[in-house]
């Protein structure tokens, strides 16, 4: 293990002037044992820290770098706009031309609107969905993590997971969170019993979910619980929104719906459409999101919304990912990659798995299967935490918590899958 000495040092004195030193709390490491990463630059698929120290990067900014690090057209694109300025306020063109790219390539959506980070998406939609239909309940899923807006901060997921039992956060009142729902992932019947319920009858502005939920680890919906909601909804007048922060434009060229061949009435992007930088998104039906401002009545604003550099960064990772071939080729190095993990676990009777949809992936160790919130609580915290250190002592990086989803980039050199991979298979022979 190469020295640390500058990480040190530069994280002490970050916590004297941020709190736990960090700017996200998953980026502490806690729980992990051990002093938490101080990056200084990265190049496709390699991170350096400000010792020198290379690492093999697994999370990729949380699965917003779909091209690695600093991909040459994305950044030689950046690079030219930012000499234009950096911000207006003020509406610029490259703004229209990410839209439509957006609308060309997602069936469900007709207009769309920009905003800075994923928790604006959500909790922008969701009081979009109350305005439309003059409702106030929002029902989620327990482990579906929708950022950190007071509303969606019940039975969350993602690093909010461990601060308590019910996965929220001191200094939400209780008037905040008394209209929000939280179901059991992919339990239809939890769903029906709400929906029939008197109490609620002509209240349920919308459901919201993560498709294929990626902050417990990765675990999809079955497709009989998202046409079971598509179904529900369109019977009681509510709207199926689909939180895409994560699967859009990661697990298939069209998304999570397109994948489960289902059309939500709105969806939220964001970290790809970004390619990197700071940038967001919802959209939908027409009809809907005319009842934003300044059309409608539903109001919704941000000076750095529809930035023009994340703007340029977002249409050009965007057209990367339309190359032919480049999904397939994606699923095939992550299959290969995963394919004798997934074997040595088998033929050992580990007490462990590994969840795949497309480029996402996670390995969770305690379970065999993990299906939901419950099963979730009952993974080996444990042993992932010793897990974790024995692939960062080697020059890997993965993301310090197993309630979050492992990612590959287009820009995965075959040889480090295959260090990775057979450092992993170390660990378990």
């Amino acid at each position: 293990m190469q020295s640390r000495t500058q990480s040190k040092k530069i994280f002490d004195k970050m916590c004297e002037i941020i709190p736990g030193g960090v700017n996200s709390p998953v980026r502490a490491c806690s729980g992990m044992g051990q002093l938490p990463m101080v990056i200084d630059h990265a190049k496709h698929d390699i991170l350096t820290d400000v010792d020198g120290n290379h690492y093999i990067d697994f999370c990729c900014s949380w699965g917003s770098l779909l091209h690695g690090h600093a991909h040459p057209k994305i950044l030689e694109a950046v690079q030219a706009r930012m000499h234009k300025g950096t911000s207006f306020g003020i509406t610029t063109n490259i703004e229209g031309e990410l839209a439509q790219e957006i609308v060309n390539l997602i069936e469900s959506i007709e207009k769309i609107r920009f905003v800075s980070s994923g928790t604006e998406a959500t909790m922008s939609v969701a009081r979009l969905a109350r305005g439309f239909t003059n409702r106030d309940i929002i029902i989620k899923f327990s482990g579906n993590y929708h950022g950190h807006a007071d509303l969606f901060l019940v039975q969350a997921g993602s690093g909010v997971f461990q601060l308590s039992p019910t996965s929220s956060s001191a200094g939400i009142p209780a008037d905040s969170v008394k209209h929000t729902l939280s179901l059991p992932f992919n339990d239809i019947e939890a769903v029906r019993e709400v929906f029939e319920n008197p109490k609620y009858k002509g209240c349920i502005a919308g459901v919201i979910l993560e498709p294929v939920a990626a902050n417990m680890g990765v675990v999809p919906a079955t497709s009989e619980f998202i046409n079971f909601l598509r179904d529900i909804t369109q019977k009681h007048g509510s709207l199926l929104i689909f939180d895409e922060v994560i699967t859009g434009f990661r697990v298939g060229l069209k998304g999570a719906q397109g994948m489960y061949g289902v059309k939500p009435d709105l969806s939220c992007f964001g970290k790809i459409i970004g390619g990197g930088l700071p940038a967001a998104a919802f959209g939908g039906r027409a009809d809907i999101m005319n009842y934003l401002a300044p059309l409608g009545p539903v109001y919704q604003a941000g000076t750095l919304s529809g930035n023009p550099l994340a703007m340029e960064a977002g249409l050009q990772a965007l057209k990367l990912l339309q190359k032919p071939g480049f999904y397939e080729s994606l699923k095939q190095n992550t299959d290969l990659f995963l394919y004798p993990i997934k074997e040595i676990i088998k033929m050992n009777n580990v007490n462990a798995c590994i969840q795949q949809v497309g480029s996402m992936f996670t390995l969770f160790f305690g379970k065999k299967e993990v299906k939901n919130m419950e099963d979730a609580k009952e993974l080996d915290n444990e042993m992932f935490a010793k897990f974790f250190r024995y692939m960062f002592e080697r020059g890997v990086y993965i993301p310090p918590s197993q309630h979050e989803a492992w990612f590959i980039s287009s820009q995965h050199k075959m040889e480090n899958l295959i260090k990775t991979r057979d450092i992993i298979l170390n660990f378990f022979k």
